[in-house]
């Protein structure tokens, strides 16, 4: 009986020894596993940190980029200016060399390419001859007649007119043989 009874402590003893060690195993699991989380939280945090570094970095990089398109765009803006500054003086050295004799302009409007212009003219041949000029002109091309409207003036007829006419830049060749003719 005593032997039985020293057995069941024994073995009550096992059990809660076994107990505590399971509970002392779980604890160091649980702990374990803690740690692994909480390092892993230091970690995303750690990436979370580098990712608002570098997301400013971008930010940064496009800020830049369109600063430099902008840039680059009044750049390409200048150049074009530049290159067709001279335009406008050989446009109206044009208008001057194409204007017959008993013909005037009173309006011009350029719209990009587009010249508009409204005149008057001593005979319908004078428009005639103005508009074989600009289809002759290295700088225009395409002259439309719009209107002509003939008028008495005192003792003359006079005709108003409109046409239209595009701006052309002509080839490297073309600009050498002008200034060619004008140095004869």
């Amino acid at each position: 009986e005593q032997r039985r009874a020293e057995r069941r402590r024994q073995f009550f003893a096992m059990l809660v020894v076994a107990a505590l060690y399971r509970c002392l195993l779980v604890f160091g699991a649980h702990m374990y596993v803690n740690l692994l989380i909480d390092h892993q939280d230091t970690r995303n945090e750690m990436l979370q940190t580098e990712i608002r570094a570098l997301d400013r970095q971008i930010a940064r990089i496009r800020e830049l980029d369109e600063r430099r398109q902008a840039v680059i765009d009044r750049i390409q803006v200048i150049q074009t200016l530049q290159a067709s500054r001279p335009e406008a003086v050989h446009l109206f050295d044009q208008m001057v060399v194409t204007l017959p004799d008993g013909t005037y302009f009173q309006e011009l409007r350029q719209e990009d390419e587009r010249i508009r212009l409204a005149g008057r003219a001593e005979s319908n041949a004078r428009i005639s001859a103005l508009m074989r000029r600009f289809e002759d002109s290295p700088w225009l091309e395409d002259p439309a007649l719009q209107i002509i409207e003939t008028r008495q003036e005192g003792p003359l007829q006079v005709r108003d007119f409109r046409l239209e006419t595009e701006q052309t830049r002509p080839t490297e060749t073309e600009n050498d043989e002008e200034a060619d003719e004008g140095a004869s």
